[in-house]
C-alpha cells in the first residue's frame, strides 16, 4: 500500500463545498472520513486519493480540480519536507533534500532531475496508476512541486513551466493561467522546468511558515499528550533538528515557557533537555540508519550535526559502535 500525507489535498472539502457538492459523500465513496484530513499529518491511502481526486473532478465537472486545489494551498501542503529543504544551502540541494525525504511525504512518487539546454527538469513519476491515469494527482502533484520552487527561488510563472502529460483542458469558471502561466498540456513529462541556474540560488526560508507549522505542531501535541511533557519535547526536538536551531530556547518558545522554567519542570520528572536530545537523536539515527539509501553525512547533518565526526563519535559513545559497523551489524528486516 502506498500512502500520502493529508495535508496535501489541505482544502479539499472547502473547494468541493464551494462548487456546490458535497465533500463527505465523495470522501465515503473512496473509503475516506473528513476526521483523516484534520491532521496533516496523518496517512491515507496515496491510491485511494488519487481516486477521489478524479472522481471529484468528473463529479464538479472541474477538469483542473487539482490544479485548482494547489493554488489554494501554501509550503505546508508538503510539510516537512519543504520546510526542511527551504533551509538547504540552495535550491539545488533542497530538491535534493526532497527526493531523499520524499518517502515521509507520499510513498511511491519520485522525483527525478534531468536538464534541457538551458533548463532544469524535475519530473514526477508514480509507482502506481489508475483508470484516469491518475490525471487529477498529476495535476496536484506537479502544481505542488511549482508553488514550491516558485517560494524557494522567488522566481516568476513564466520562467517557471508547469508541465502535464494529459491532453489540454479548460476550467469553466477558473483561469489556471492566473497562478501557473501558460500550463504545457501534451508535455513528455508531468513536472516542472525553470532556468538552470535557479539550481545554484539560496532558497528563501519562509520564516512564517516554520513558526505557523510549529505552532500547530504544539496544539497537537498538547492535545495528544496532556500531561507529558517529556513526549511534547522529544517531539518537538525531532521537528527542529534538521533546522540547525534546536536549541532549549527554541523548543521553550514553542512551549511558551522560559527555558529556566522548562529545566525545572523536567528536572522534576526526573529527566533535563540534553538527555532527551541525545535521546531523540539517537532513536532518530537508528531508524535512519535501517534505511540503506540515507548516507551517515546526510544523517549527520539533518540531525544538527556540523561535523559528521562529532555525530559518529556520540553515536558511538551511546552505542559502542561506530554508524557504519552498526548499520552492518543490523539483521535483514529488523524492526525498532
Amino acid at each position: 500500500m502506498f500512502l500520502l500525507r493529508s495535508g496535501a489535498i489541505d482544502g479539499y472539502s472547502t473547494l468541493v463545498s464551494k462548487l456546490g457538492h458535497n465533500p463527505v459523500s465523495l470522501l465515503q465513496g473512496a473509503g475516506m472520513v473528513v476526521a483523516q484530513l484534520r491532521q496533516p499529518n496523518s496517512y491515507v491511502s496515496y491510491e485511494s486519493t488519487a481516486d477521489l481526486l478524479d472522481h471529484t473532478a468528473a463529479q464538479c465537472q472541474e477538469p483542473l480540480f487539482g490544479l485548482r486545489l494547489a493554488a489554494r494551498q501554501n509550503l505546508l501542503a508538503i510539510g516537512d519536507v519543504a520546510l526542511s529543504g527551504s533551509r538547504q544551502a540552495t535550491v539545488g540541494e533542497a530538491l535534493n533534500f526532497a527526493r531523499q525525504y520524499l518517502y515521509l511525504h507520499a510513498s511511491g512518487l519520485h522525483l527525478e532531475q534531468a536538464s534541457r539546454g538551458e533548463r532544469a527538469e524535475v519530473r514526477l513519476r508514480f509507482d502506481f496508476s489508475n483508470a484516469f491515469g491518475l490525471l487529477q494527482l498529476s495535476q496536484l502533484s506537479a502544481a505542488q512541486l511549482f508553488n514550491a520552487v516558485k517560494l524557494l527561488t522567488g522566481g516568476d510563472s513564466p520562467q517557471i513551466r508547469l508541465h502535464l502529460q494529459q491532453g489540454s483542458a479548460r476550467s469553466a469558471h477558473w483561469q489556471a493561467a492566473g497562478d501557473y502561466g501558460k500550463v504545457r498540456f501534451n508535455s513528455t513529462f508531468d513536472g516542472i522546468s525553470f532556468p538552470i541556474d535557479y539550481l545554484k540560488r539560496p532558497p528563501l526560508a519562509n520564516e512564517e511558515l516554520l513558526r505557523e507549522h510549529l505552532l500547530h505542531c504544539v496544539q497537537l501535541l498538547k492535545a495528544q499528550y496532556p500531561e507529558n511533557l517529556k513526549a511534547q519535547v522529544c517531539h518537538l526536538i525531532g521537528s527542529l533538528l534538521h533546522t540547525g536551531e534546536c536549541g532549549i530556547e527554541a523548543v521553550s518558545n514553542s512551549l511558551g515557557v522560559q527555558p529556566r522554567v522548562l529545566q525545572k519542570r523536567l528536572r522534576a520528572e526526573g529527566s533535563s533537555f540534553s538527555q532527551l536530545l541525545q535521546e531523540t537523536r539517537l532513536d532518530i539515527a537508528r531508524l535512519n540508519l535501517l534505511r540503506e539509501t540515507t548516507s551517515i553525512t546526510d544523517l549527520a547533518l539533518n540531525l544538527g550535526y556540523a561535523d559528521v565526526s562529532v555525530f559518529s563519535r556520540h553515536f558511538k559513545q551511546w552505542t559502542g559502535l561506530s554508524p557504519r559497523n552498526w548499520r552492518a551489524q543490523q539483521p535483514p528486516n529488523v524492526e525498532i
